[in-house]
């Protein structure tokens, strides 16, 4: 179902309150396409093997410009991540947040129908303490914007500081003065984290109050040149955090309701047989029947990425091991999955 505006604030108020704990310098001539979710599995499992542990920075390696993956407004309203090159500075988390204001310089690189959400002008600083708290201050500009994008923006916030390591929250304010709540009165309780949600959906009767996020990577495509995976947050029944990864998969099969174009890239008929966390949690291990395999034996390679996404966004680990039958011979098309699989540290890349 589509957040109408009545339901939008009973979510968002409800999210932060009962679910928040606690380049090249040249000018391209039209927006570039995200990459999309490639045809060749290899490729495609190149970059979810990227390295998962923390990058160093670019800064610290001499290197002009880094990737970053920042939160847009798709062509269809959703809030989807987009991996850029944005140039070295003394704060990398700054300047992404920059890159995310309308009339920037992110928007010259923007996929065909994205825009920036942050409103035009708006000047801001960042300070990461020890704690992981990134505390952002915006000019008055800030305050400006559509009413309709309100929550939008708070997830863009949100979800593009949270994708650094050294940041776990985020806390606003405007002109030195913390945001207690926003311009049209939902309260800003607490500092913002993930679980928050983003782009929220609300499972057939479910009550807000009694319900458990989980975050699921669809597949939207566009057009044949831009396909790109849109995080959604859907509210189920409450569900204990032991019992998250096996509620994600079941959930991943079911396309959003509301949410037009995306879709599911797990085959509906792929059934769980079991599954099991390492004891350090950075590993999760997943048992499918045959129902994953399509007809020639093939893991999907969209599957494989959609998946990954999903259970490591809710689970916190860093790895799934992905088996058919108990057995880890299996493969993409060109692929071989016997290892484990690394969640990738970008989704979405943008050619610059």
């Amino acid at each position: 179902m589509l957040i109408t505006k009545g339901v939008r604030g009973a979510v968002l108020a409800g999210a932060i309150v009962l679910l928040a704990a606690g380049c090249s310098n040249e000018k391209p001539e039209q927006s570039q396409p995200i990459d999309p979710p490639p045809v060749s599995a290899e490729e495609m499992m190149n970059r979810l093997n990227e390295n998962s542990a923390v990058e160093t920075s670019a800064a610290e390696q001499g290197e002009a410009a880094t990737r970053v993956t920042l939160y847009y407004k798709s062509d269809q309203g959703y809030v989807a991540p987009v991996t850029l090159q944005v140039p070295n500075t003394e704060s990398i988390a700054k300047q992404s947040l920059e890159f995310m204001v309308k009339g920037g310089p992110g928007e010259a690189y923007l996929p065909e129908g994205f825009q920036a959400l942050l409103p035009e002008g708006t000047k801001l600083t960042v300070d990461i303490g020890d704690d992981k708290l990134a505390r952002v201050d915006f000019s008055r500009e800030f305050l400006n914007y559509d009413e309709a994008d309100e929550r939008k923006i708070l997830e863009a916030i949100t979800w593009t500081l949270t994708g650094f390591p050294t940041i776990d929250q985020v806390e606003l304010s405007v002109n030195g003065e913390k945001l207690t709540e926003t311009p049209t009165g939902l309260p800003l309780n607490g500092s913002l984290t993930r679980k928050m949600g983003i782009n929220l959906e609300v499972a057939s009767g479910v009550e807000i109050g009694r319900s458990t996020p989980v975050t699921l990577y669809f597949l939207n495509q566009t057009n044949p040149e831009q396909a790109y995976y849109v995080p959604v947050t859907r509210l189920v029944e409450r569900t204990a955090e032991e019992e998250l990864a096996g509620k994600a998969l079941q959930e991943l099969v079911k396309a959003p309701s509301g949410y037009k174009g995306l879709v599911s890239v797990l085959n509906a008929d792929a059934q769980l047989l079991d599954l099991s966390q390492s004891v350090d949690q950075e590993l999760l291990t997943v048992n499918f029947d045959e129902g994953l395999l399509d007809a020639n034996d093939y893991v999907p390679a969209a599957a494989v990425q959609s998946v990954v996404l999903s259970l490591t966004e809710n689970t916190g680990a860093d790895q799934v091991q992905i088996l058919v039958n108990g057995e880890g011979s299996i493969q993409t098309e060109e692929q071989s999955l016997a290892e484990p699989v690394s969640r990738p540290v970008h989704v979405n890349t943008v050619a610059q």
